[in-house]
Order: structure tokens, then C-alpha cells, then sequence
């Protein structure tokens, strides 16, 4: 199929044909990684901006390897480095980026919407690194991929999500992509992490973690997301970690074949036991390398067009 979105800006708007079409395009990437020279010229010439409003490691990490790999020129940018600390404006900002005619930019920003309203103002493709509670598509597809490579598909599959659902992105992200691809989501957390209407994005919820994790085929779990919260929703960090968190106990109960899952940063021993973690279970770090892939993909499809990805 032939791929014409300007932008990725969240899984709602993509079809089910795309998001297929965007993980087998990744799937075809993630060799590229494990050469011994990691680098084809699919990208030469093109120019991506990363424009991180907020902190990351993963994310930015991985979307700057991902352009490196594909030989794209990738510059870095943070708002504390930028006019925007002049008083410049987001849309300001973003004009004068465009003025120097990137191919890309890839922007992060504390605000819902943001991404979306940049995309409306500039000609260049944009790709939401994540905005907000609203928004982060490329986890949500590294997500799918990683799944779908554990499992060799996603429909019929019981996804639980545990935790911060209320200032997740990811979650509601994962929500909508896994839906959409045919599997089951259940989400659970504290009742004051749990958002009212989360039922409509198409999960169902359970306060009983231990129901919900019992018959999962996928866990995913999500870290307390403090610096999003204004006031606390739990009582203590030990108390949120035998009512929430995953341990070894929690484990036995499980599906034999259940893949645990985190989109980091990992609070070791707070949502999660470090022995579970780095468990035969886990594909945390399986996440992280297929996040290269991924976003390997989204540049090329963006940017690349149709291209033979193996000269």
C-alpha cells in the first residue's frame, strides 16, 4: 500500500491497513540493527529536527539513532535552548524551524494538543513524541510490534494495563492501538488513577489487579507519574507496591506465557519487583530495541517514500 500521511500525531486517526502496514515496515528496519555496520543511505539529505519540550531518555534517544541509522541529519533542540524561553511561541518556533526546510520534526511537548496544532501550521511531516495525558504513538506502535513479534499477532490477546492510568499517555495510547487490532484491554489501578470515561476509549476496568492480570496474555505496567500529579493519589510508595505492584507472588497466578511489559522509566520495586522486571518474562528491553525500528519506519514512511530499505 502506499503510505501518504503528512504527520503522526496520534492511533486514533491511523486505520487498522496502516498501523499493519507501519509494523511490517518495522519489522524490515529492525535488521538494519543488526548489522555490522548500521547504517544505509535510504535518508541522505533529509534533515530531521528533534524538538523535546519535555525530559526523555528513551524516546529522544531512540528517534535520533533511528535517524542516524537511516544517514538523516538530526539536530537537537530543547525549550530551554530555544527563544521560547524569550517569550517566542510554540507556533513561532516551529515557523522558523520550517524557514530552515527540515523533513520531520519530531516534537514532545507538555501540552495536550500541541503536536496537533503545529501540524496546522507547518508544512513539514510531524510526529508526536508525546503530548501531555493525550498522546504517544510511536510507544504505542513499538508496543503492537513487540507483541506481535512475542505472539505472532494481536487479535484475541487479553491486555491488561496496570497502574497511573490517569496521566498516562501510553495507556491511552495502547488502549486505542491494541483495540483496534482486534485484542482485549482491561486496565486497573487505584480508583484515583483510574480517569472517568477510560471505558470509552474501548478498555473495560477492574479495580482487583489480581483479576485482571489472572488471565492476561500481555501486563503492562505503568509508573506513579508524580511530576503530573497535584496532589497525591496514593498514601505511601510501600502501600502502592503490595496493592498495585507486580512481584514474584503476582507472578504465579499468571499465564505461563505471559509477556510483562513496561514503556519505562522503571520504578524498580515500586510498581514493579526487580526480579520480575528482569524476569524470563519481561520484553522491556525487547521494547527498546524494537522502539529504533519503529521509528526507523515512521521516518522512512514520512520522509523516504518508497524505497528499497536494503541498499
Amino acid at each position: 500500500m502506499e503510505f501518504n500521511r503528512k504527520d503522526i500525531l496520534d492511533i486514533a486517526s491511523l486505520s487498522n491497513e496502516e498501523i499493519t502496514f507501519i509494523l511490517d515496515t518495522a519489522d524490515k528496519m529492525k535488521e538494519i540493527s543488526e548489522r555490522p555496520i548500521k547504517k544505509v543511505p535510504t535518508l541522505r539529505g533529509k534533515t530531521i529536527v528533534l524538538f523535546f519540550y519535555e525530559p526523555s531518555t528513551r524516546t529522544k534517544l531512540s528517534f535520533d539513532i533511528a535517524a542516524k541509522r537511516l544517514s538523516a541529519d538530526c539536530v537537537s533542540l530543547t525549550a530551554s535552548s530555544s527563544s521560547m524561553v524569550k517569550g517566542e511561541t510554540l507556533i513561532d518556533t516551529a515557523r522558523n524551524l520550517e524557514a530552515m526546510k527540515p523533513d520531520v520534526i519530531v516534537i514532545r511537548h507538555s501540552a495536550s494538543g500541541a503536536p496537533h496544532m503545529l501540524s496546522r501550521y507547518v508544512k513539514t511531516s510531524v510526529i508526536n513524541a508525546g503530548d501531555g495525558t493525550h498522546a504517544h504513538p510511536s510507544q504505542a506502535l513499538l508496543d503492537m510490534m513487540t507483541v506481535r513479534e512475542k505472539k505472532g499477532g494481536l487479535a484475541g490477546l487479553r491486555i491488561a494495563i496496570v497502574g497511573d492510568i490517569s496521566h498516562s499517555r501510553v495507556a491511552r495510547s495502547d488502549i486505542v492501538g491494541f483495540t483496534k487490532m482486534g485484542a482485549d484491554v482491561v486496565v486497573s489501578g487505584p480508583p484515583t488513577m483510574i480517569p472517568k470515561g477510560i471505558e470509552n476509549l474501548g478498555a473495560s476496568v477492574s479495580h482487583k489487579v489480581d483479576s485482571a492480570i489472572q488471565d492476561a496474555d500481555v501486563v503492562m505496567m505503568l509508573r506513579i507519574q508524580k511530576e503530573r500529579q497535584s496532589s497525591f493519589l496514593f498514601s505511601t510508595e510501600r502501600e502502592y507496591a503490595r496493592e498495585y505492584g507486580l512481584s514474584e507472588k503476582r507472578m504465579e497466578m499468571m499465564k505461563s506465557d505471559v509477556l510483562i511489559m513496561h514503556p519505562g522509566p522503571v520504578n524498580r520495586g515500586v510498581e514493579i519487583s526487580p526480579l520480575v522486571a528482569d524476569g524470563k518474562h519481561s520484553v522491556i528491553l525487547d521494547q527498546v530495541t524494537n522502539g529504533v525500528a519503529l521509528r526507523m519506519a515512521l521516518f522512512y514512511l514520512l520522509a523516504g517514500g518508497i524505497r528499497n530499505v536494503d541498499n
